[in-house]
């Protein structure tokens, strides 16, 4: 069964998807839209197979197109519940870009209008589709690298742009929580489990948006996190876990090629401890391109079996991440104009 996709919106991500959807099987750009045409014709050019992904000059036109199954909404946040609402009117299953809204009320409402209408809705967080994740939350969860006591994890850019600019315009819900610490967050909800308490600090702008900020996590068992994410710095993109048997680490957890377990054993003098030989964790499945096309092959997969939520990414793990940035940001106090 090949899954038929028309893709809403043409900025940088959607460019993204669009590369990894072209490394996909069984997987088909056949048509894009934009709010102008000229730029839904460029982007079916470039990322289209051939002569044959439709250009539309409106999200409208987008989802009525009988050949689109699945609508991929790379919108700005605050524009997702509109737009996914419009998918569902239309018949279509729907992948929506993370976060799926502002706000948890909104995200709900969004599940709810899926589920009226009977049609598949997945948030687009592919770190949970990602096979080196996968396989490193079995095997944690299995015990085989200890008990995790400890986890830190931190993603940040500098983001140099007008005042516009989705990245920094409250209107378009700005912030570095959403657009970055959802992937720490993520992280390790997926390798811990279910946050107990989370406690936030920021750094504001003057329009009231969250450029840095820094949370601390008490976890099931007593594990602890420290989740970092900025739009002002570069950070190391790396994720640790200290566990009871040793340490595992990620040089890049946005993009993991593969985690390291180093165990470390007792060795001789006063609190002297040695690294043993290193566990390399790769996932089952091979990355597909930039780890996107892991996340398009399961929607795929849930299509054809008839599923309308992924088990990878069900809606209550969604409600749930929502529900902790909804209050993290009451704690910083950021508040958007919607």
């Amino acid at each position: 069964m090949t899954t038929r996709w028309g893709i809403l919106a043409t900025g940088k991500i959607a460019q993204t998807f669009a590369r990894d959807l072209a490394l996909v099987p069984d997987a088909e750009l056949v048509a894009v839209g934009s709010r102008r045409l000229e730029s839904a014709e460029a982007f079916a050019a470039e990322h289209g197979p051939g002569d044959g992904t439709a250009a539309y000059g409106s999200y409208e036109e987008l989802v009525a197109d009988p050949a689109v199954d699945v609508v991929y909404i790379a919108t700005p946040h605050a524009f997702h519940l509109d737009n996914a609402r419009l998918c569902f009117e239309a018949g279509k299953h729907v992948l929506c870009e993370k976060p799926v809204t502002l706000d948890t009320a909104d995200a709900e409402e969004m599940i709810r209008l899926a589920r009226e209408h009977d049609r598949f809705l997945m948030e687009a967080m592919w770190t949970a589709c990602h096979p080196v994740i996968r396989e490193l939350r079995t095997r944690l969860a299995a015990g085989e690298f200890g008990t995790p006591r400890h986890l830190h994890a931190e993603l940040g850019f500098r983001v140099d742009a007008g005042p516009d600019d989705r990245m920094l315009d409250p209107a378009l819900g700005a912030s570095a929580l959403l657009d970055m610490g959802i992937y720490p967050l993520t992280v390790a909800h997926l390798l811990l489990g279910e946050a107990e308490r989370l406690t936030a600090t920021a750094d504001l702008s003057d329009r009231g948006i969250d450029l840095d900020v820094a949370v601390a996590g008490r976890y099931p068992g007593g594990a602890l996190a420290t989740l970092t994410a900025s739009m002002t710095s570069y950070s190391s993109r790396t994720c640790s876990i200290a566990t009871s048997q040793g340490r595992i680490d990620f040089t890049d957890f946005h993009h993991p090629t593969k985690a390291v377990f180093t165990p470390y054993a007792e060795a001789p003098g006063s609190w002297a401890v040695a690294p043993g030989e290193p566990v390399v964790v790769l996932g089952e499945e091979p990355v597909i391109g930039q780890g996107y096309g892991n996340e398009i092959a399961e929607v795929g997969r849930c299509l054809a079996e008839g599923l309308r939520e992924s088990p990878l990414v069900p809606h209550e793990q969604t409600l749930t991440i929502l529900r902790q940035m909804d209050d993290l940001r009451a704690q910083v106090g950021v508040s958007f104009p919607a």
